[in-house]
């Protein structure tokens, strides 16, 4: 692979993130001749690298494995021409141009055009045993694991109307789905609330945290504790879905381009952010499909976004970055 270990003075293109989406855009960028650097976080590879069989990315009929796919897909924008600089991009500054990216101790860079695939991070609940079991049982998207739960028992953890929706689409699949929410109420709207009670495979537990999974090399049950009479017990359940929210990458970018009120990127015409030149990919501002195979696609359009505004602003000649 063509990495760098020491940041370039100046690139065309940079693209913050590794994932699907930064690693797409930086096949599509390389192969439009644009040199593009790749700014992979540490670690690299976005939550693929953290995800075991991934059985619903196009041309792979067998499935693969989520780290072999960012291999393959790192390995492909390479041959094209894309470098990567294994680090953390800190700080930035879009209010002068060229932009400036801070890699810590990797060294300042100036860039034309930034493309931003940060991603977000599902949240978790810090069980003794949650990360350990994390592909073996545990999840963050049932869309992307459900299938695997055919004919077993799940728990799902929240109470909002993201909860509400993986815990019906999970009944496609599992044979009973227990929602577990801390507080007595639930947060989803009356619809979705309706939908989900209304389903004989759904039971609730309310007013009830979670505070261990349980197994040695895969789930089988989940330990909670009811809050109000303090009784612990466990569910059997071969499956662990959290439902309770995600954390976009964006700490970098505060103050630097527009965010909405939960901090994910604001963007115009699909992949433009607040300011000209800088370009969004990916789950950093997609919070509602979240799968890699739409993250891909939003970052084949970001970089066709970048190539054609980098033809307008040829290097050199580009009017200061401002907000829209």
């Amino acid at each position: 692979m063509a990495d760098v270990m020491v940041a370039p003075k100046h690139v065309r293109l940079a693209i913050v993130g590794s994932g699907p989406a930064g690693l797409t855009a930086a096949i599509y960028a390389s192969r439009a001749t644009l040199a593009p650097l790749v700014i992979s976080g540490v670690p690299a590879g976005g939550q693929l690298m953290l995800t075991t069989d991934v059985e619903n990315y196009p041309g792979f009929p067998e499935g693969i494995q989520g780290p072999d796919l960012v291999v393959k897909m790192r390995e492909q924008a390479a041959r094209f021409g894309t470098t990567f600089l294994d680090s953390n991009v800190q700080r930035v500054d879009f209010t002068r141009h060229p932009f400036v990216l801070d890699t810590g101790l990797s060294g300042t860079l100036t860039a034309d055009a930034v493309i931003v695939a940060t991603g977000a991070n599902a949240r978790w609940l810090d069980l003794p045993n949650e990360q350990r079991l994390r592909g073996h049982g545990v999840s963050a998207c049932a869309t992307c694991d459900g299938f695997f739960f055919k004919g077993k028992d799940v728990v799902t953890v929240g109470g909002g109307d993201s909860a509400m929706e993986e815990a019906t689409f999970l009944t496609k699949f599992a044979s009973s789905v227990t929602v577990v929410h801390r507080s007595g109420m639930l947060r989803a709207s009356k619809i979705m609330q309706d939908r989900a009670q209304k389903n004989p495979k759904i039971s609730f537990r309310l007013g009830t945290v979670v505070e261990d999974v349980l197994g040695a090399d895969s789930v089988t049950g989940v330990a909670v504790k009811h809050l109000p009479s303090g009784k612990r017990e466990t569910i059997p359940a071969q499956g662990l879905f959290l439902a309770i929210g995600h954390d976009p990458a964006t700490e970098a970018f505060r103050g630097a381009l527009a965010l909405d009120d939960k901090g994910y990127l604001q963007t115009t015409d699909i992949t433009r952010t607040s300011v000209d030149g800088v370009f969004a990919a990916g789950d950093v501002y997609d919070h509602r499909y979240r799968q890699a195979v739409s993250a891909a696609g939003l970052g084949c359009m970001a970089a066709l976004d970048a190539e054609k505004w980098l033809a307008e602003h040829p290097s050199g000649t580009s009017r200061p970055s401002g907000r829209h």
